[in-house]
């Protein structure tokens, strides 16, 4: 017989598990369930499994009774009896209400079994049939309730699922907690949650729920969700149509809480208009009086100073007292008295307890007194930028003075790199430009799209550049309006086609804004029609036209492109455009942008073997992007320093580079393919390979959903190294195919494009087709050899080695991998000197007569240490151990028996004499502790010992014990 002591009591004859409805959701039906709480899920799945007790704990609303549930539905079914109760602070007065929810249903099967003391005091308690008090009972309640939970659990398990333990009642609480203390080895659970509020308080109040609860309850807390899972926590509840900025609002405001952000997000999506700039998130009722209740006890002037507080930007009892506010001390002690402020000990900022106090106060207050906090601070603040805004956000209708200072403070935020404040300004100073005005509002609310581009906040660009072309007529602000569209479908070009003709209609023969167009129809050429060639010829046509038009930004960005598809191609004017885009004058904002002749300068670099200069030139980049705000390039320059890293045998480096920039990309919505491209290879180099295949297939999907031919051939790369990584070379020979076939069509000849050519030939070899592996090799030599990739050169000796290998020309494939090994070193291609290295140490152990498990490999043991390139690692243990396996004799356990170790494994076995632990050796040779496992049960059989101990007994020159 099972149980679900919440609603009914219901019994199977067959005693499966019965739970209410609530329970029997299972959490993969809900994926919003899990959002952000991976971590949070799999510390209590671990504690719960190994049949321990879990304590929840954290804010209201912060999802406690979410994972309760979802904890409770999944242990249910394992549990022969569930427990429920769920505590309110309305009736936390009737004493044993709580015990009567848990213990009420189940009292007349555990009854019979109490001593009669006992079961008259726990019948009096449960059922009022009689006066039951702590005071007179005590004793015989307390026994009772830890005997019922024992007769229980003497059928089966027993689960105890107890929310909002803030609210139990203090005597169920005593009784509870007495027994959770002394239920030893007795398999009942305890799930339970309770409100910490504050981190001043939060300790204190856990630590005194924990000392109720069995001994080995473990904690844990339930933090804020990040920006980017408040996004998919709004998408999953059908609020995925809002604009980044404003997700980036929902989450400052909300705090991370996903009650407030979903109300804030449903609040957004029954309100008739989206708040314009400076404007205020709506609020909806219910967080209004969730926060404002205590809002009540203040003066009326103490709530003006409050609210003066919420308009500012960085509040301080200076700048309060500045716009007016007197007596600012005294009213915000009042305030924190009330928990309404937060003490700052780092400083004195006025400081909100939560985010929505401040948006629920703002919103709460009628406009005229909104306008005239705004109209204090104008004058008060001292930085100009929000000076600016207050006094716009205090004016009403146009005024030309107001918006030529918006406009001000959107270049002087652009200057500081705050792209995304310039646009919010740049927003505010064309709500406040006249009608005829130059600049016009039109002009203005572009120069905030262009804005919003450079922030990384696409969507916002792009709803602007649209409201602007609804009324626009002027051909200049509809032509730069058509571009921010065109830049704001990013990768995704091919969906504006449509843009092109009117684009070009509204440009009409001004060659300063046909050069603006043309610029776009190379990418479009490239990113598209995947024509390479064809690109060329637009941009050099477009920088022709900004040339004649004096447009220096637009020729400049051309010319980068140019010479970025004359490098693809393998071109030979490619250095002498790289110089053109170089040339004085240079705009800032173009030499640092991803698109500029920086980056094509940093391509060149490295596709010339000259990874130094491209390190360098890439971190001074991504300095400056960063300085400026400029998000787009910042998750570029990111993903190519990843690259250069994994180049030169970094790969830990690259690894956490490639990590950064995806994480950036997915929180902004831009590059996301090519993020996933980039941390793919990184994965495979120096990660986990089965995530390096995900992420490949994600990059390759996303390239195929865009029709994005030039990140498609990239991704597709990534997907064929992965899987050749994996040791699955017939799906790398399937993915790498596909690359040829594409690069060859679009015209790019360069082998230091993709560089995996030396992959695919390797993978035909291993599938058992050297003549297409010779082919490829050829092929690709000719290219490289014309334009002097000494890298590549290297690479594919090292691929031909292996067909030399496969006809049996053994001395030949020695020279080719040693010599490739030699070229790679030298050039600081790193991870390629190890993979060579690796190879030579295969094509020897492969020699008739060599004795397996030679030291042949301990180079390339070495080298990939040296990288920290884990997946290669475990390859070359794992064909050490091929090469080992099979019945031998067992070497003496004397420390001579050392001798005849492969490196890795005298390493460890060295470390463990040393007393090291798993995990310690773990960290120091950069292995997996399964690895460090593997590797052990190979030396205890090659010693002939069987532990650990007998290891350290060998180092002393002590016999094992047989």
């Amino acid at each position: 017989m099972a149980r679900c002591l919440t609603l009914a009591r219901t019994r199977h004859s067959e005693g499966a598990v019965t739970v209410p409805r609530d329970f029997a959701e299972s959490a993969g039906c809900r994926s919003d369930l899990v959002i952000g709480r991976e971590e949070s899920f799999g510390a209590a799945r671990e504690q719960l499994a190994r049949g321990g007790s879990v304590l929840l704990h954290g804010p209201a609303g912060i999802g406690k009774s979410t994972v309760l549930r979802t904890l409770a539905a999944e242990y249910a079914r394992t549990s022969h009896t569930v427990l429920r109760c769920s505590a309110t602070e309305s009736e936390s007065h009737l004493p044993f209400l709580a015990l009567a929810d848990l213990l009420g249903l189940v009292l007349d099967d555990v009854s019979r079994t109490l001593p009669a003391a006992q079961r008259t005091a726990l019948e009096s308690a449960l059922t009022g049939r009689g006066e039951s008090t702590l005071q007179r009972d005590g004793l015989a309640l307390r026994l009772a309730v830890l005997s019922a939970l024992r007769a229980l659990a003497a059928a089966g398990p027993v689960l105890v699922v107890a929310d909002d333990l803030q609210w139990l009642d203090p005597a169920s609480a005593e009784l509870l907690g007495f027994a959770a203390r002394r239920l030893g080895e007795t398999p009942v659970r305890l799930l339970c949650a309770v409100r910490t509020e504050g981190p001043e308080t939060e300790d204190a109040e856990y630590d005194r729920h924990l000392r109720a609860s069995p001994p080995d309850t473990r904690a844990v807390r339930l933090g804020p969700l990040t920006r980017a899972q408040v996004a998919t926590l709004l998408g999953e509840r059908g609020y995925a149509g809002l604009h980044r900025a404003t997700v980036r609002d929902i989450h400052r405001t909300s705090g991370g809480n996903p009650l407030f952000a979903l109300e804030l997000g449903r609040a957004l999506a029954e309100s008739p208009a989206a708040p314009r700039p400076g404007e205020p998130l709506p609020v909806p009722t219910s967080l209004r009086a969730l926060v404002l209740s205590r809002l009540e006890m203040l003066s009326d002037e103490a709530r003006r100073t409050l609210l003066v507080a919420s308009a500012g930007a960085r509040p301080t009892p200076a700048l309060l007292r500045a716009a007016g506010r007197e007596n600012a001390e005294a009213e915000t002690a009042q305030a924190a008295a009330l928990g309404l402020l937060a003490t700052d000990p780092e400083g004195p900022t006025v400081r909100f307890a939560h985010p929505l106090i401040s948006a629920a106060l703002y919103a709460e207050a009628p406009a005229p007194e909104r306008r005239a906090a705004h109209a204090a601070l104008s004058t008060a603040a001292s930085d100009p930028i929000e000076r600016a805004r207050h006094l716009a956000l205090a004016t009403t209708g146009t005024d030309p003075e107001v918006a030529a200072r918006l406009a001000e403070a959107a270049s002087l935020a652009r200057d500081r790199g705050a792209p995304s404040v310039a646009a919010s300004l740049g927003l505010l100073a064309a709500r406040h430009t006249p009608a005829g005005s130059a600049p016009g509002p039109d002009e203005r609310r572009v120069a905030a799209a262009e804005d919003a581009i450079t922030a990384g906040e696409q969507d916002l660009a792009r709803d602007i550049a649209r409201e602007v072309l609804t009324r626009a007529t002027a051909p200049g602000d509809r032509v730069r309006a058509w571009m921010v569209v065109i830049e704001a479908a990013g990768q995704a070009i091919g969906e504006v086609d449509a843009v092109f003709p009117q684009a070009l209609a509204d440009a009409g023969d001004d060659p300063r804004l046909l050069a603006q167009v043309h610029y776009q129809l190379a990418w479009r050429s490239l990113v598209v029609q995947g024509d390479f060639a064809q690109g060329r010829e637009e941009a050099a046509h477009a920088a022709r036209l900004a040339a004649l038009g004096a447009d220096r930004r637009t020729e400049l960005l051309a010319l980068a492109f140019q010479a970025q598809c004359e490098t693809l191609m393998g071109h030979p004017d490619a250095p002498a455009t790289i110089g053109r885009a170089l040339a004085e004058p240079q705009d800032p904002r173009v030499a640092c942008h991803h698109n500029g002749a920086g980056s094509s300068r940093f391509r060149w670099l490295v596709m010339s073997d000259r990874l130094a200069e491209a390190r360098a030139t890439v971190t001074t980049l991504l300095r400056e992007v960063r300085r400026r705000g400029m998000a787009e390039s910042e998750v570029h320059y990111l993903r190519f320093l990843a690259e250069t890293e994994l180049h030169s045998g970094h790969c830990g480096r690259a690894l956490e580079l490639a990590r950064e920039s995806l994480t950036l990309a997915r929180d902004a919505g831009i590059g996301e393919g090519a993020g996933a491209m980039q941390a793919a290879l990184a994965e495979a180099a120096g990660g986990d390979p089965g995530r390096a295949l995900e992420l490949a297939r994600e990059a390759v999907r996303r390239a195929e959903e865009d029709g994005d031919a030039v990140y498609l051939s990239r991704a597709l790369a990534a997907l064929g190294h992965a899987n050749l990584v994996a040791g699955d070379a017939g799906a790398a020979v399937r993915a790498l195919r596909r690359v040829r076939e594409l690069e060859a069509g679009a015209g790019i000849t360069d082998p230091a494009r993709g560089r995996w050519q030396g992959d695919l030939a390797e993978a035909l070899v291993r599938t058992g087709e050297p003549a297409e592996a010779m082919d490829v090799i050829e092929v690709s030599r000719g290219h490289a050899l014309r334009l002097g990739r000494g890298s590549v050169l290297a690479v594919l000796d090292r691929a031909e080695a292996l067909v030399r290998a496969g006809r049996g020309e053994h001395r030949a494939a020695v020279a080719r991998l040693t010599s490739a090994r030699e070229r790679l070193a030298g050039l600081g291609y790193g991870l390629e000197e190890a993979r060579a290295a690796f190879a030579l140490a295969e094509l020897h152990a492969e020699r008739p007569g060599r004795a397996p498990g030679a030291a042949s490999y301990d180079e390339a043991t070495r080298l990939f240490r040296r990288c920290r390139a884990l997946p290669w690692l475990e390859r070359v243990e794992a064909a050490v151990a091929a090469r080992s396996a099979g019945p031998s004799p067992a070497p003496a356990a004397t420390p001579d028996g050392l001798a005849g170790l492969a490196a890795m494994e005298r390493q460890v076995a060295a470390l463990v004499m040393e007393g090291a632990t798993n995990r310690e050796i773990a960290a120091r040779l950069f292995v997996s502790v399964k690895t460090v496992e593997a590797t052990l049960t190979r030396v205890y059989r090659k010693l002939g010992i069987r532990s650990r101990v007998d290891l350290v007994r060998l180092a002393a020159g002590g016999r094992t014990d047989r």
